[in-house]
């Protein structure tokens, strides 16, 4: 039974660093969802003050990553400008990776502001606000994940050997 939940933990902490760059994965909760699993099969591994720290660190981060494009807003990003930069996202993993997302997120931001009818440099301004706030947001996503399966890792292997 440990040694499934370790397998578990694992395939989470390699999905949840996925999911940091693919925007429909969860990456964060699901290397928290790790080091759950982790603690279940030895309740002493994590502090339960180590473990409130991470709980809150994942919900502020996903709670910023959802709400942090909507505040694109202010800056004049609508939907399609928000919609067009998953898609461009999408696009550049699929066609140019690793580096074809960053470009993606851009020209899809800047493409789908055009395609809703604003001006050349309404719709610069747009994607350039949508790319900076996403690589912030997986920049963030990134480190928390790296963290948390660092400390995975590390205590597995304390564990197994």
């Amino acid at each position: 039974m440990d040694y499934l939940l370790i397998f578990l933990g694992l395939a989470f902490t390699i999905a949840g660093l996925i999911g940091c760059i693919i925007p429909s994965i969860p990456g964060p909760p699901l290397n928290f969802i790790a080091l759950l699993l982790l603690n279940w099969v030895d309740s002493s591994i994590f502090s339960n003050e180590f473990m409130l720290i991470f709980f809150f660190s994942v919900a502020t981060v996903t709670f910023g990553d959802y709400m942090l494009p909507l505040s694109g807003k202010a800056f004049g990003v609508s939907r399609y400008g928000i919609w067009g930069s998953m898609l461009g996202m999408l696009a550049g993993i699929i066609f140019f990776p690793p580096f074809g997302m960053l470009i993606g997120i851009a020209v899809g931001a800047v493409v789908g502001e055009l395609y809703a009818g604003k001006e050349n440099s309404e719709a610069l301004k747009a994607g350039l606000f949508t790319f900076l706030v996403s690589i912030l947001m997986i920049v963030v996503k990134l480190v928390l994940s790296v963290i948390m399966s660092y400390h995975f890792f590390k205590e597995t292997v304390k564990y197994i050997f």
